[in-house]
Order: C-alpha cells, then sequence, then structure tokens
C-alpha cells in the first residue's frame, strides 16, 4: 500500500473513528485502525466489537492495499507532522512508514486480515430524518438513561417508529424524558430497537455535521448513515459516515404507564430563570441531603435547600399561579437535566400533590416526568 493525503484531511478522518475504540479492548487489534486505499480514496473503519463506524478521504493512490495501524497513536502523529502532504507506505510487514518533510515514523501494524469486519444486515426498517432534528431529540432524553447495569435495558435510548410518529424515550426508574416528532407523509412500517449508551454518546458527537440520516434496524443491529455536510466536503470526506451498533437485547417497559394520565395544577416557567435559580439554590446541598424544595403559593414560586454541613439557601420567582399552596421536592440535578437539554423559553410544570411526580412539559412534544422525594 502506497498514498498521499493531505494531513489535516487524515487527522479529520482519524478522528472521526477515533471514540469507538476502547481503552482497554479484550483484543489487540481492537486497539487499530483499518486502513484501505483504493480508487482514489483511504477508508478508515475501527470497531469495539458492539459498534463500528466508517469514513473515507481522498487519497493519491498509488498501490493498493490494506494494513491496520493503532488509532491513538496514528492519531497524535499525524496532528503533528510539520508539512501539509503526507506519504504513507507499507512493506511486506505489517508496518508503515510515514513521510512528511522532514519527519519520518516507522509505526508496527497488524494484518487487515485479522481485523473484524463491520457487521452488515438485512434491513427490515428504514427511516430518514434531518440531522438536527435527531440530535436536538437525542440531547432532550439522553441525560435520563440508567447507569445501573444490572437494569441494563434501561442503559440506553428506546426509539420507536409508529406510523405517524417517531419517539424517543429513555428513564432510570427516577425520572422519564420523552420527545416526538411528526413523520412527514406518514410511515408504512413500524418497529423499535434500544440504542446503548455508549452509541447514543457516539451518534451525538456525530450528528450535525450534514442534511439527513439514514436509519437502518433490525432485531440486533441498526446502522446509522449521516450525509457530509460542508465541513467535512472541505475536510477531504468522500463516503457518507456510517455507524452501525448493535442494540440492547429485550423489551423496554411500557412507559406510557409512567406518564401521569391527570395533573391537578400546571404552571408556565420561565426555563432559564428556572434553572438558575434551582442551580443557586442547590449550592448548599451535600451528598446526604441532595434535595431542593419548591414552595408554590400565590403568584410565587420559593425554591429552597439546607444541609447540615453548609447551610441554608432561598430562591424566588414570580409567576401566575391561583391554586392551593404545594410543597414538593426533588433532585437538583433531576431538574436542571431536562431544564438544560430543551431549547425553548417557555416550559410547563404540572403536579398534583407532594407526594405525586412533577412534570416538565413545552409545546413541541417534549415531557420530563421527575419522581419526588420525601418532605423531611
Amino acid at each position: 500500500m502506497k498514498f498521499r493525503a493531505n494531513r489535516d484531511h487524515l487527522s479529520q478522518g482519524l478522528g472521526q473513528v477515533l471514540n469507538v475504540v476502547s481503552t482497554k479492548p479484550t483484543m489487540p487489534i481492537l486497539r487499530n485502525v483499518l486502513l484501505e486505499a483504493s480508487d482514489g480514496m483511504l477508508s478508515f473503519k475501527t470497531t469495539n466489537l458492539d459498534l463500528g463506524i466508517r469514513c473515507a478521504i481522498q487519497a493519491e493512490v498509488e498501490q493498493e492495499g490494506a494494513l491496520t495501524l493503532p488509532v491513538r497513536k496514528l492519531a497524535t502523529i499525524v496532528r503533528e507532522l510539520p508539512n501539509l502532504e503526507v506519504q504513507v507506505e507499507t512493506d511486506d510487514r505489517p508496518s508503515a512508514k510515514i513521510h512528511s518533510g522532514g519527519s519520518q515514523y516507522q509505526i508496527l501494524g497488524i494484518s487487515a486480515e485479522e481485523f473484524p469486519p463491520l457487521p452488515t444486515f438485512a434491513d427490515q426498517h428504514e427511516f430518514t430524518l434531518p440531522q438536527e432534528k435527531l440530535l436536538g431529540m437525542l440531547r432532550s432524553v439522553s441525560y435520563a438513561q440508567s447507569s445501573d447495569e444490572s437494569r441494563y435495558i434501561l442503559n440506553g435510548v428506546y426509539f420507536d417508529f409508529r406510523p405517524e410518529e417517531f419517539q424517543l424515550v429513555a428513564t432510570d426508574g427516577r425520572r422519564l424524558a420523552t420527545v416526538g416528532h411528526e413523520l412527514e407523509g406518514g410511515s408504512p412500517t413500524t418497529g423499535q430497537f434500544i440504542l446503548p449508551a455508549k452509541t447514543v454518546g457516539e451518534l451525538e458527537r456525530l450528528l450535525g455535521q450534514g442534511e439527513g440520516v439514514r436509519i437502518t434496524f433490525n432485531d440486533r443491529q441498526v446502522a446509522f448513515e449521516l450525509d457530509l455536510g460542508d465541513s467535512l466536503r472541505d475536510s477531504g470526506m468522500v463516503e457518507n459516515l456510517y455507524l452501525v451498533s448493535k442494540t440492547v437485547e429485550g423489551r423496554y417497559p411500557d412507559y406510557q404507564q409512567v406518564i401521569p394520565k391527570e395533573a391537578g395544577h400546571r404552571v408556565q416557567l420561565e426555563r432559564e430563570l428556572l434553572l438558575e435559580c434551582v442551580h443557586r439554590a442547590a449550592l448548599v446541598i451535600s451528598e446526604k441531603s441532595n434535595s431542593v424544595k419548591m414552595r408554590l403559593s400565590e403568584n410565587l414560586l420559593e425554591i429552597s435547600a439546607r444541609s447540615a454541613e453548609f447551610g441554608d439557601s432561598h430562591e424566588s420567582m414570580a409567576l401566575q399561579y391561583d391554586g392551593p399552596e404545594v410543597q414538593i421536592a426533588f433532585n437538583p440535578q433531576f431538574l436542571m437535566d431536562p431544564l438544560k437539554a430543551v431549547p425553548q423559553d417557555e416550559i410547563y410544570l404540572e403536579f398534583k400533590d407532594e407526594l405525586s411526580p412533577g412534570v416538565f412539559k413545552t409545546l413541541e412534544n417534549f415531557l420530563c416526568v421527575v419522581m419526588p422525594l420525601r418532605l423531611n
């Protein structure tokens, strides 16, 4: 294999596939990126066996071939090369010679034959969405995923495709976030899958660089093909980004049962102001006293916190409310996460009493159910 490529394009390609590689892989080959040079193109592939990614850049290929090299070390070296033009050449040994200006490296690799192929599968379902829309939806719910490995079924985001609507859901058992998007023209098929948390994070990193994302999936795997945006084309990309992942096996719980059917009271709030008030009130909390109290009285919301270690805090904000006085305690992080995640200026809080869940809603098909804490 022998090719020439632009240093910045090469660095960009490696940067797109770097995050998939585990810091403690089960096999040495999983530390490496598979480089394949052919037809004026250099492709990059990495995998951790559960998740894989592929992209490609323009290259001047003199001799076709393939080799795997340690991706993190290679990315560091390429980033520091002195000249824009980089030449890479391999010989009979599994190693690559890298030349750029006065810099020369010989990097040891592993034969391409040992690299596990990215999975291919027969698509049972296919949907296309705008990248920005999917990115915003993921950010609206992904904070609510569970990190408890004993509840593996909740360690991800649930994708629920219906004939007229697409729904994302995440929950850890103490809070639940869901957001919907109407499918233009509807869809003749339906389908569901649970996307693992690692893949959710990688997808959030990649989305927003182009226009559309094509989602194909079956019972065990899902693939996301992301259109290239102008920034990626400028960086030499010549092939859509392709991310393929295993799904979490199992049946997601019926999230509709968690959503309160009736709310006794509803108040409209300024999202950023509420976020600031909760944040300031929570500055005095401790691990033992990890709660803030929200007290609603006529046209007033008071937010307070107390801990034996640090003392008291009190915040207040005006609002329109003429119902009975109610006081509810919440984990402050569970309040701040949805307030940070949604872009709308106005948000609605629905509640019934101090023992019932609080529900944040927007006018754009988002809601987050937060379980209350017991008042001391």
